[in-house]
């Protein structure tokens, strides 16, 4: 069989998982269920990230030494898939003795390629991303998340980033679907065509991580000290590796050469510039071949905001197993959300969507038609006519299911999942439609044989309907999945079953059904909602906060109500922007150069995901003129922009002003 490669992230292990982790692992899940079926070969890698700084501080945080945080947590990770159903062939842990080695390992090679060199870095480091931000000052916020960076002085070995620039921009022009979705792959060439700076691969004033083997000074270096430490993105990059055993002997290295290179890594957006610029040069610096595909997926919003465990809204999937199952939460993402797009979770749609699709359409369409043929025709499938007797709307439910088949596998090979789901649900919603033109329960009524003809063959085509539905959404829906298998009473082993088989293996007639049983009972909306409400704040040992209109990245803050005095030493000025450009190297900022009347101040905005700079040119806005000034990507910035942040991606607004105002005018 064709190998297919995949991998999770490798999940950081400084906090507990949650639904944002599960969703990526859902995916994953999913993508290796349906490749199974389309006869490959599926490796699914996980596993956790257990090196760096803000591991050691959060283990410290909790009392624990850093290896004792780190077995804690990554056991929670494995727990919570095995508990969710979630299969996967290997669990990479990044303190596996097996993992530094290969971390050592592909460090020599890239050495001896002549890319590592020694050096020292003095300047910001923001702990949150792991990054290096070293166009920031002392005092300037990280140009990626905002939050505060740190000052560091310290030897370092440093890779040659650099010299990949124009190499990686040919192949992404060469391999477009390399970086998925497109939206993503535009951001990673704006950010590689800005310039690439060698990296820092090392670290000495952090001591939780993989050691680097002791290195001879080379010609016209002074010595280096013994105390390196890999940096977490050089270490946690090479768990791809290590879990199918490089740099390992006999079997785990057999497995290595069978494996590489990945067909495909999932990631979140905000990961996906270490693994679609770094890594592949990682990769080519040490002679290996680069990822076929990077698919980066936006963020799980709860009530349209982000979750993370500063904001104290981090939603826990046990919850939703225990109310609904797990199935249902695997349909609802990937249902509502488009795979590569931020997408909004709420219990109330969950239970929305459940009751509607689950229960009403496929749950109802499942038991209707059971039911009639235990009823009807003693538990067993019925004869339906033969083709040419058939009615018109008989041929058309099957010819839609053989269009459906056709378009799912069209729609999963691009992960697709949320049109797939919507394929299979238009065969659900036409059978249902079906049963309601046809009625089964009228022709069984009627005492000729023509009629009974009639009633074997629709329910015979409604039950082979709801057969090619059940094998389409066994990757998405196992458990529930081989419940109906088996009361369609298939006693073959679903997940073994292949797409050809659904093309190539109708239902059998003559034989007996199962037990009919609900497998979507229908739940009372508030009732449901309230005990997921009731259960989710046992877990998190609180409730969940009220929306807050803080911008995504932002650390939670008490609000603290200002004088009017105070509010009074804020200068609100109208100005008009005469220049606007992009940042060099950072894909969010702006420099304008903004007339208040008397002068024209140059500020760095965010804004640049929301508005292009020539859009700009010549409008209103009003701008905090009294602020110091601070520098950004090495530019000063003489006040800040007013904008409002709508929607779920916090996108800026600027504020303006409907009538003229002349530039300079206060605001009171």
């Amino acid at each position: 069989m064709p190998k297919f490669y995949l991998t999770t992230p490798l999940y950081y292990v400084n906090a507990a998982p949650h639904l944002g982790h599960a969703y990526s692992t859902i995916v994953a899940d999913t993508i290796r269920r349906f490749k199974k079926m389309q006869g490959y070969d599926a490796f699914l890698l996980t596993g956790t990230d257990e090196h760096g700084q803000k591991v050691e501080r959060s283990a410290k945080a909790a009392g624990m030494s850093p290896q004792q945080f780190a077995d804690k947590v990554s056991s929670s990770f494995r727990e919570q898939w095995q508990s969710l159903g979630l299969d996967f062939d290997a669990f990479i842990r990044t303190t596996d003795e097996k993992h530094a080695a290969a971390v050592r390992k592909i460090f020599e090679e890239v050495r001896k390629a002549g890319y590592i060199y020694k050096g020292s870095y003095t300047g910001q480091y923001c702990t949150f991303d792991e990054l290096y931000a070293s166009e920031a000052k002392p005092g300037d916020p990280c140009p990626e998340c905002g939050r505060p960076t740190e000052t560091v002085t310290e030897e370092n070995y440093f890779f040659k980033l650099s010299s990949f620039q124009d190499q990686l921009l040919a192949y992404y022009e060469e391999h477009a679907d390399f970086i998925r979705p497109e939206s993503r792959r535009n951001e990673v060439i704006a950010f590689v065509r800005s310039g690439l700076r060698d990296l820092s691969i090392s670290r000495t004033t952090l001591k939780w991580g993989i050691s680097l083997p002791h290195l001879p000074a080379q010609e016209g270096e002074p010595p280096a000290s013994d105390n390196h430490v890999f940096y977490v993105w050089f270490d946690a990059l090479t768990g791809y590796l290590s879990g199918i055993g490089y740099g390992q002997p006999g079997e785990a290295g057999q497995m290595f050469s069978r494996l590489w290179p990945v067909d495909l890594h999932i990631v979140g957006k905000e990961i996906l510039r270490f693994h679609a610029v770094y890594w592949p040069a990682f990769l080519i610096a040490a002679g290996l071949p680069i990822p076929r595909m990077i698919y980066a997926h936006g963020w799980l919003l709860f009530e349209e905001d982000k979750m993370s465990k500063s904001r104290g809204n981090i939603v826990q999937p046990e919850p939703v197993r225990e109310v609904l199952g797990t199935d249902a939460l695997k349909y609802f993402l990937l249902r509502e959300i488009p795979f590569g797009q931020d997408g909004n979770f709420s219990f109330d749609a969950l239970v929305g969507r459940y009751n509607s699709d689950l229960a009403n359409d496929f749950g109802n369409l499942v038991s209707r038609v059971l039911t009639m043929i235990g009823r009807y025709f003693n538990a067993e499938i019925p004869y339906p006519a033969v083709m040419a007797q058939r009615s018109a709307q008989d041929r058309q439910v099957l010819e839609l299911a053989e269009k459906v088949i056709g378009r799912f596998g069209d729609c999963l090979d691009r992960y697709d999942f949320s049109g797939g789901l919507e394929a299979v649900w238009e065969l659900i919603s036409a059978v249902n439609k079906y049963l309601v033109e046809t009625e089964p329960w009228a022709l069984a009524e009627q005492d000729t044989g023509e009629a009974r003809s009639k009633l074997a063959t629709v329910l015979y085509t409604s039950a082979e309907a709801v057969r090619i539905a059940t094998q389409l959404l066994a990757p998405v829906m196992p458990e529930a999945s081989a419940k109906i298998w088996g009361q369609l009473g298939q006693t073959s082993d679903l997940s073994s079953l292949s797409m050809d088989s659904i093309r190539e293996h109708p239902l059998e007639t003559g034989e007996k059904i199962g037990k009919v049983e609900p497998v979507f009972p229908r739940m009372e909306k508030e009732a449901a909602v309230k005990k997921l409400m009731q259960l989710q704040e046992q877990a998190s040992g609180k409730g969940l906060p009220a929306k807050t209109a803080e911008p995504m990245g932002a650390e939670p803050s008490a609000v603290e109500k200002l004088s009017i005095d105070d509010f009074m030493k804020l200068e609100l000025r109208v100005g008009e922007v005469r220049v606007a450009e992009r940042v060099k190297g950072a894909s969010k900022l702006l420099r304008l150069e903004v007339d208040i009347g008397t002068e024209v101040r140059q500020i760095v905005a965010g804004i640049a995901e929301a508005y292009a700079p020539e859009a700009l040119i010549g409008r209103k806005v009003v701008i905090v003129a009294n602020l110091q000034p601070r520098k950004l990507r090495g530019i000063e910035s003489n006040g800040m922009v007013v904008a409002a942040s709508v929607g779920k991606e916090d996108r800026p607004v600027l504020v303006t002003f409907v009538e003229d105002v002349p530039n300079g005018a206060r605001l009171h």
